[in-house]
């Protein structure tokens, strides 16, 4: 297996995982209180398993990007800690206007996750076609030197 399949194969992974991020979000928005706070508490218990498989990573990486990388999960894991403890708060609230509010606050966090999701594909793919034109360079180098 080559580079370019273990990136495509990522590349698949992560799609598919925008694909059910999008399928829950569509789903949540006609569940219950109760409902949606479980799928919370669920979405809470994944994103702490991923921060402890992130801590994992950043032990055992020499790799500075991906020690980056993990210690941007483990971030986002905190993130999500917050945004349930502000759920918690929205509940505990009566007054409409301090509910709307928070939405508000709710919505403007989920769009910058967004707009760090784009940035992340963007970047993900220069990266994936600098490491494509590296693998090529690197290619062509060694059969010139091959046939010489």
């Amino acid at each position: 297996m080559t580079q370019h399949t273990d990136f495509y194969k990522r590349l698949d992974d992560l799609q598919q995982r925008v694909a059910t991020a999008r399928s829950a979000v569509q789903a949540a928005a006609a569940e219950s209180d109760a409902d949606l706070r479980q799928r919370i508490e669920r979405a809470q218990a994944d994103m702490n398993q991923s921060v402890e498989n992130a801590r994992q990573e950043v032990s055992q990486a020499a790799d500075n990007a991906r020690t980056k990388w993990a210690q941007l999960k483990a971030d986002v894991a905190a993130k999500m800690g917050d945004v349930k403890a502000d759920i918690d708060k929205q509940a505990r609230q009566v007054d409409a206007k301090a509910a709307s509010a928070d939405a508000d606050w709710a919505e403007a966090d989920a769009a910058e996750a967004l707009d760090f999701a784009d940035w992340s594909v963007e970047n993900a793919q220069l990266k994936l076609l600098g490491a494509v034109q590296a693998r090529a360079n690197a290619d062509q180098l060694a059969k010139a030197v091959a046939h010489s």
